[in-house]
């Protein structure tokens, strides 16, 4: 693993004695899209999984883990997070709040443990990849592992989309 430097998240999983692999990728920062992430690993983008940040307005702050090519149903995620509504949390709050940048956001390590839910899908595989702490490296790593780690929750949490084409 030469040249790839550790980030707080993968000492915290070393820490934990929990097995990943860091995989590094080419960031473009004006496509920080997870389509461009899984593109450029060249792996399934239903493997590569997004973590958004949202507030629901009687849980607080909470973090959902869904695959990178789906898009949160909030009302899902409010339900799962025991709030009547919930919204994304605006960008500028996500560095104070989480500790990481848009790109580079991961459950592992937050400043502050919210309640976590990954999307059921998350199951499906034998690993999946989120990322680790930093544009442009990513965890490859088992979801059970990674769900028990963060205490997460394993919930229905996207759009259910029939046309996938809606660009």
């Amino acid at each position: 693993m030469a040249g790839i430097q550790k980030t707080n998240a993968a000492r915290l999983l070393d820490k934990a004695k929990i097995p990943y692999e860091l995989v590094s990728y080419t960031v473009d920062e004006n496509n920080l899209a997870a389509d461009h992430v899984a593109e450029e690993l060249g792996e399934d983008i239903n493997q590569v999984f997004k973590t958004l940040v949202l507030h629901g307005d009687r849980s607080g702050h909470f973090v959902c883990v869904i695959p990178g090519n789906c898009e949160v149903d909030l009302k899902k995620a409010a339900k799962a997070a025991g709030a009547k509504k919930a919204e994304m949390i605006p960008m500028k709050e996500l560095l104070p709040l989480t500790g990481y940048i848009r790109g580079g956001c991961t459950s592992v390590g937050m400043k502050k443990q919210f309640p976590t839910y990954f999307h059921t899908t998350a199951l499906d595989f034998e690993h999946i990849f989120v990322s680790a702490g930093q544009r442009g490296l990513q965890l490859k790593i088992s979801p059970r592992q990674l769900i028990d780690y963060v205490r997460a929750e394993v919930v229905d949490l996207t759009v259910n989309e029939n046309a996938d084409d809606e660009e």
